[in-house]
């Protein structure tokens, strides 16, 4: 029988997923107005269930010594998925797999290399136990937030990103909808900048408003609901798009 969550759970998932380490009982038995007993043992009913399977660190492997992750888009028989996808785990550097309901490309698999022929090695015994290699790429960053139909009514939201791009020599394009409530809503780009809230590397390139395409300028106003284009010549950091989310 499916276990069904009610909202203390929720809340716990949520917090959970936000900042596992960092987040007491206490804290969300506050929150939820019931005490860090009933907390403690809602989680240990979700980890019984299987809904809270674990606590996984978030690594950044090319920080340590240039290590590179790579994923591989891989298709296996569909008889045969599940057991090639525990067989994939057994291979060194192989760091998550992802089975998925399709035909083709049905699992992803991520690894992580501290070479090229390290990544080569990976993708042959990849090869040899069965799975079909049809795309590989390296993953230049990845960004988690927990389920937000799980938190609080008032939860701050981030900008909704909607495009990605990674380019030659680091260079990073993103394209993002402005939330409500941005520290960025009302002001001109120039402002933004004046006040420090776009550092020097960024640079606004397009603004969507309204279904029309905007030439950004030092007096453009900046409003909820733009879709706005932003450059960095070295690589956005999350906490440079805060500015264009509710804080």
């Amino acid at each position: 029988m499916e276990y069904r969550v009610d909202e203390i759970d929720k809340r716990i998932l949520y917090h959970l997923a936000r900042d596992a380490r960092n987040t007491t009982a206490a804290e969300i038995a506050e929150e939820m107005e019931v005490t860090a007993a009933t907390i403690r043992n809602r989680i240990h009913q979700l980890e019984a269930e299987g809904v809270l399977r674990g606590y996984l660190a978030d690594i950044n492997y090319k920080s340590i010594e240039g290590r590179v992750t790579y994923q591989f888009s891989c298709t296996a028989p569909i008889p045969d998925r599940d057991r090639l996808a525990q067989s994939a785990l057994e291979v060194s550097g192989v760091i998550s797999i992802r089975e998925l309901m399709t035909g083709q490309t049905n699992i992803a698999v991520t690894a992580v290399g501290s070479n090229t022929d390290d990544i080569s090695r990976i993708a042959g015994e990849l090869s040899d136990i069965g799975l079909e290699i049809e795309d590989e790429s390296v993953v230049e960053s990845e960004y988690h937030q927990p389920y937000n139909p799980f938190g609080p009514e008032d939860v701050p939201m981030g900008p909704s990103l909607t495009d990605f791009m990674s380019l030659a020599g680091g260079a990073e394009v993103v394209e993002f909808t402005v939330s409500d409530g941005a520290t960025v809503a009302g002001l001109t780009i120039e402002e933004a900048v004046e006040e420090g809230l776009l550092a020097d590397e960024m640079l606004v390139v397009g603004i969507e408003r309204d279904g029309d395409v905007l030439t950004p300028k030092g007096e453009t106003v900046i409003r909820t609901g733009d879709v706005v284009s932003l450059f960095s010549k070295s690589g956005l950091e999350q906490a440079a798009l805060e500015v264009f989310g509710t804080q």
